[in-house]
């Protein structure tokens, strides 16, 4: 079995911290190792709470660097075969990590995504995620999120990706592939890396056996203009570094259709501005985006498969266009 090291990046939330170590040092299998990533959190919050875990180590940043790069440090830091993102408003259960670390034994495995469910109350089960998916217009989303643990999730399957709340990443094609993108800061970062571990070669896979609970009220804070725009623009980066081309100008008319809805519901609610301001961003970095791309093509040289994401992920998660990975 591989070996495991869980990752915790964290900021100020020291007491939903505690929740969640509590359950990973309860669960997890023999010999995996535990990180905070401290992103300069105030007077050390999190460092101090992580402290109060037996064999815990922390990663303290000297300041703050956001999601992407906390991550990243975590995953420098790990000793194991494999690292898991953890949000720091998760919990596990028991055998959450036995179900996706036997994944790994294939090489062709870059990542692995485990059921995630909301822990906001509600009476019965609800996914967050199962698993993410990809519409080649230029959404991301989750499968299932929202829905009740019905017989089409209760299945092992590839994926187009993983949330990184929660996700499994096999440590050396997080090496390979450049780690999470730091000038994304947070959103979207997770659908980014997804693209380029396909573009390795690498497939993704929906362990639903792996149980992770995610307070999800506690992920979004009210919008404000800079959380929008930074939504905003990282969703419109995603399309234009990671489609190859053959796709992406197919994909051009679909997109603008995307642009229009979105635009046209963003306006409704009052947020039109900064939504675009967002979007408008990108077209100042059009020389980042194609340094990106002539990354992506050295990866689909090097990879086992070249490009290895067909085009059964461009459609809407319909159950008959894809195969399952076990009977």
């Amino acid at each position: 079995m591989p070996t495991l090291s869980v990752v915790v990046p964290s900021h100020n939330r020291a007491d939903l911290l505690r929740r969640c170590l509590a359950s990973v040092v309860r669960h997890a299998p023999a010999g995996a190792e535990v990180i905070v990533v401290d992103d300069a959190s105030p007077g050390g919050a999190v460092s101090a709470a992580a402290a109060e875990f037996a064999g815990v180590r922390v990663v303290r940043l000297g300041r703050r660097g956001g999601f992407c790069a906390a991550a990243n440090a975590g995953t420098a830091a790990a000793a194991g075969d494999v690292v898991e993102l953890l949000n720091d408003d998760t919990e596990v259960e028991a055998g959450w990590a036995e179900a996706a670390l036997a994944w790994f034994t294939d090489t062709a495995v870059g990542a692995v995504a485990p059921l995630t469910l909301r822990l906001d109350g509600e009476p019965s089960p609800v996914i967050d995620s199962a698993g993410d998916r990809y519409f080649v217009g230029g959404i991301a989303g989750k499968r299932g999120r929202g829905e009740p643990v019905g017989p089409e999730y209760l299945y092992a399957r590839t994926v187009f990706g993983a949330s990184a709340s929660s996700a499994f990443y096999r440590r050396d094609a997080l090496r390979q592939v450049g780690g999470f993108p730091e000038e994304f800061g947070a959103y979207f970062e997770d659908v980014d890396l997804s693209f380029r571990l396909h573009w390795a070669g690498f497939q993704v896979v929906y362990e639903p056996a792996s149980r992770v609970w995610h307070r999800v009220s506690a992920s979004y804070g009210r919008p404000h203009r800079r959380l929008l725009e930074q939504q905003a623009r990282n969703e419109e980066r995603v399309f234009w570094r990671n489609l190859p081309g053959r796709v992406l100008w197919r994909a051009l008319p679909l997109h603008l259709a995307v642009l229009a809805a979105k635009a046209w519901r963003r306006w409704r609610a009052g947020e039109l501005r900064p939504w675009l301001c967002g979007k408008l961003r990108v077209l100042g970095e059009s020389a980042a985006v194609m340094r990106h791309r002539r990354r992506l093509r050295a990866l689909g040289a090097a990879g086992a498969g070249g490009w290895g994401l067909d085009e059964r992920f461009w459609n809407r998660d319909r159950r008959a266009a894809v195969t399952s990975c076990r009977a």
